[in-house]
């Protein structure tokens, strides 16, 4: 049965469900059943797009490990890590330094981690950070993965607060306001708001972030956590949908479109921060990749390859020109209390 149909059943029999639901149900499905990335799937990430992503992030990495006094052992573990691609170049650049993790993925895609498995197959899979080791210092790089993870949203209606529903509009699923007030779940700064306002949260990142936290303030180790989003608090649904590489409407293709919403860089520090660990700072990728040498990489691998070099540009431009990923995606790095600060921080 189609997940839409599923969902209209449900909603018909016991009345609207919260968006987090509905969130969280599509994507679940959606990844378990295909390879979503590439040109035949409906979206390319930052390391599909050049080696040159990968590859500065392992040097990061790399660097960050070696003023830290090069502990051994020490683990890469990466959410979300796609078809691997980021994990083969970083730890490929990683490795002509010296560092050579034991890596582990955190993915709950059984067709992920089925292309994973070719290019790393004595990796650890795990389902969520949970079961990761606690017996040394862990390199964490989380690229495009709290993006994905369910939202909440509030809408100010003219009765008040209230969340964000999915129900029934004929054979339509369509947003709407339930009927419970949630006027005190609404931060002090956003209670008058005007009437249509959304404010947005996401619960599970912020889990995502105290677990690396707290296991970065007793482990030790180094974490970049990347996507795109905001660093101030604002009010509006950044929710959207993205099918053969197109927006689409939200609600019209559970399970079988990506569905994502920003990432609000603007309360994970805090959150880092009270798990004990330290925030090293937030930049945009754009600002982030210039600092670690993309340019002279660029121009490296455009002399290696003159025929490419056009194309190798046009990549460089799109992971860091503001206008394309550099501004809108950013760059927050966490650490471990006592570790170094991280390269471009």
């Amino acid at each position: 049965m189609r997940l839409k149909d599923r969902f209209a059943r449900l909603i018909a029999a016991t009345g609207p469900i919260s968006l987090a639901q509905f969130m969280a149900e599509s994507n679940a499905r959606y990844y378990d059943s295909r390879d979503p990335l590439g040109s035949a799937g409906d979206f390319i990430t930052a390391p599909e797009i050049s080696q040159m992503f990968g590859e500065l992030i392992g040097l990061w990495l790399a660097d960050l490990w070696d003023r830290a006094g090069r502990p051994a052992p020490v683990h890469y573990v990466e959410l979300g890590p796609g078809r691997g691609t980021l994990a083969r170049d970083a730890l490929g650049a990683a490795r002509r330094f010296g560092l050579t993790p034991n890596v582990h993925f955190v993915e709950a895609s059984s067709a992920l981690r089925a292309v994973q498995r070719g290019h790393f197959p004595d990796a650890t899979w795990h389902g969520d950070l949970s079961s990761l080791p606690e017996d040394a210092p862990l390199l964490i790089v989380a690229n495009e993965f709290l993006d994905a993870l369910p939202v909440r949203q509030l809408v100010r209606t003219a009765q008040g607060w209230r969340e964000h529903m999915v129900g029934l509009d004929g054979d339509r699923l369509v947003p709407l306001a339930g009927p419970r007030p949630m006027d005190a779940a609404v931060p002090p700064g956003f209670a008058d708001a005007r009437e249509g306002a959304i404010i947005e949260t996401c619960p599970a990142a912020a889990t995502v972030i105290d677990e690396i936290g707290r296991r970065l303030a007793v482990q030790g180790g180094g974490a970049l956590i990347i996507d795109y989003g905001r660093t101030e608090p604002a009010t509006g649904s950044s929710l959207q949908a993205l099918r053969a590489h197109e927006k689409v409407d939200p609600f019209a293709w559970p399970g079988e479109a990506d569905l994502t919403a920003h990432v609000d860089f603007s309360i994970l520090p805090a959150i880092a921060q009270a798990a004990g660990a330290q925030w090293m700072g937030t930049l945009e990728q754009g600002a982030f990749l210039t600092a670690l040498g993309l340019g002279a990489r660029m121009e490296a691998l455009a002399r290696a390859a003159p025929a490419q070099s056009g194309a190798i540009r046009a990549a460089a431009h799109r992971l860091a020109a503001p206008e394309a990923m550099g501004a809108l995606f950013k760059v927050m790095a966490l650490g471990g209390p006592d570790w170094p600060v991280g390269a471009a921080f």
